[in-house]
């Protein structure tokens, strides 16, 4: 028997060979609470209207939603550099630069479409 052996630890936790991370109760309530955490701030932001600037308000939103992001990879997704021999990393960054991607061309398309459109008058809604 000399194959792949997995060891557990002094609780019982299964830590396998390639040092993978494994479900806790305890890490998925916290995962559950940062999470919640992080879409109740930005809610209260909005409702509230805190910032008064809608622009810092946007910015604000996105640096808690980055955040969240980063809160589900580690917690629900128990992505880490030891898991899969690191192609979880790999599959991270892939996904970051397909993100970045869509949003900068959708922005972008978005804000030629505004301002090349041509000005409608208001009464030359079709019907």
């Amino acid at each position: 028997m000399s194959g792949p052996q997995n060891h557990s630890d002094a609780h019982g936790a299964d830590h396998g060979e390639h040092g993978a991370s494994h479900a806790t109760l305890r890490g998925y309530l916290t995962g559950f609470v940062l999470a919640a955490i992080l879409t109740a701030i930005p809610f209260w932001l909005v409702m509230a209207d805190v910032l008064g600037n809608a622009t810092t308000t946007a910015i604000v939103i996105m640096a808690f939603a980055a955040v969240q992001i980063v809160v589900h990879m580690i917690y629900f997704l128990h992505m880490n550099s030891r898991s899969e021999g690191g192609w979880t990393m790999m599959a991270l960054i892939f996904t970051i630069v397909i993100v970045a991607i869509a949003l900068s061309g959708s922005l972008w398309v978005m804000y030629h479409l505004n301002s090349n459109m041509m000005p409608m008058a208001p009464g030359d809604h079709p019907m």
